[in-house]
């Protein structure tokens, strides 16, 4: 089976996902917008898929303010197994 291992971002608006998503794109990070897991949360709403690889720049872009963060998790997909891990 084949394990996959994300950085998961959430928000607690689109408004602020969609900021998000320009400044990942601004800083050419590899994301894409997901339906926020329901592993994380059971109500609707986006969050930002991105590699773990990148999870210190994501970090840093939310400490500087230029993104507002949630939470970030470590988001592991694993066949029909899916965990989340918060990380902040």
């Amino acid at each position: 089976m084949i394990k996959e291992v994300y950085g998961v971002a959430t928000f607690n608006s689109t408004h602020h996902t969609i900021q998000a998503e320009g400044v990942f794109k601004e800083k050419s990070i590899s994301f894409r917008t997901i339906p926020t897991p329901r592993e994380i949360t059971r109500s609707c709403g986006l969050a930002i898929l991105f590699a773990l690889d990148d999870l210190d720049i994501v970090k840093k872009m939310a400490d500087d303010g230029e993104i507002n963060i949630a939470n970030i998790y470590k988001y592991t997909k694993e066949g029909h197994q899916n965990r989340a891990e918060k990380i902040i």
